[in-house]
């Protein structure tokens, strides 16, 4: 997957849709102007789920896994030899998800299909992804995949993806085996059905052959989670949503027009973040009961250590130096 494929800054877009309202007057053409969001999503939508009435993916192999079987999701359409099979419109979830250039605006029924969950870590909006996946358009063209495990941080892929993997999960395990490979066990796999208003909208990537408005398929195999610290100022990114609503970008303390998941000094007072807070470990054992927290101390993520038995909370320390209800790092005044 080439990056520039999900990369969609809120602000560059924001930026476009404005001038593309405006008349060129250099060359005295009238620009037309994109299509209303709320319109374009409920077009979307049934464009989305006509195709999920008319299609269907290779379920059964699913069921019962033939020796040489992939574990990869195919669709076909429901006709002549596959009409008896059941449609994707029987089989997939959805959600409510929020379009990011009309917030609180615009929603989107974002379907997603769910082969199976996983059993290992459960990523979460802010994570970083190890997987691998196809990108497809409702008329069966690929534009982009990877059969190699590649790294994704979430934060940076089309919002529809981003809001349609989480609540998957890693890999149970993995085999490093002779030849350098690794097999994963008992990984997540699944498909995302993104409308165009949490995909490119008016501003597919220069070069490829996604089209304006266009709604386009994922399908992927996760493999392995990371917990996501974009800015790397021990506190996760997933502190930094301080609304939980999970969306990353619109939280901005110093208003600073740099979200707090991206700025390293979260209340613009001159202190790093990092240097007014402070991370702590606690190793327990499996089934042991968990430690007692110090004051203004916070869990942010736990990891299993199966063969040693352990479990290692990562923990850090929110202090509250004025005791006015506002963690030093987010409060300019201390």
């Amino acid at each position: 997957m080439k990056k520039v494929y999900f990369l969609l800054p809120i602000l560059a877009m924001l930026l476009l849709l404005n001038q593309s309202c405006r008349k060129d007057d250099s060359l005295g053409v009238e620009v037309v102007p994109p299509r209303d969001r709320g319109e374009e999503a409920l077009a979307a939508q049934a464009e989305i789920e006509e195709y999920l009435s008319t299609h269907f993916y290779n379920y059964e192999e699913f069921e019962n896994p033939p020796a040489d079987f992939d574990y990869r999701i195919q669709f076909d359409t429901i006709a002549g030899d596959n009409a008896s099979k059941t449609p994707l419109i029987d089989q997939v979830s959805s959600k409510i998800a929020k379009d990011r250039a009309e917030l609180g605006v615009v929603t989107y029924k974002l379907y997603y299909l769910n082969v199976r969950q996983g059993g290992g870590d459960l990523l979460k909006f802010p994570d970083i992804a190890t997987m691998s996946y196809e990108g497809r358009l409702l008329n069966n063209e690929i534009f982009d995949s990877s059969v190699i495990p590649v790294r994704f941080d979430l934060t940076g892929v089309i919002n529809g993806l981003q809001d349609g993997m989480k609540g998957f999960r890693g890999a149970s395990s993995f085999t490093e085996n002779g030849d350098g490979t690794i097999s994963f066990e008992d990984y997540g796999i699944g498909a995302v059905f993104v409308p165009s208003g949490l995909g490119y909208f008016v501003n597919p990537p220069n070069g490829s052959s996604i089209p304006l408005y266009a709604q386009m398929i994922f399908t992927f195999q996760l493999y392995q989670v990371e917990v996501g610290d974009q800015d790397n100022d021990g506190v996760i990114s997933l502190l930094e949503d301080l609304n939980n609503n999970q969306i990353e970008e619109d939280d901005d303390t110093d208003e600073n027009f740099i979200p707090n998941f991206v700025d390293g000094d979260d209340d613009g007072d001159g202190r790093p973040t990092r240097d007014e807070t402070e991370l702590n470990e606690h190793v327990i054992n499996i089934g042991d009961p968990d430690p007692e927290y110090g004051v203004d101390e916070v869990e942010m993520y736990r990891v299993t250590d199966e063969e040693e038995g352990t479990i290692t909370i990562h923990t850090i320390f929110l202090f509250d130096s004025n005791n006015d209800g506002i963690p030093d790092y987010l409060d300019e005044e201390n």
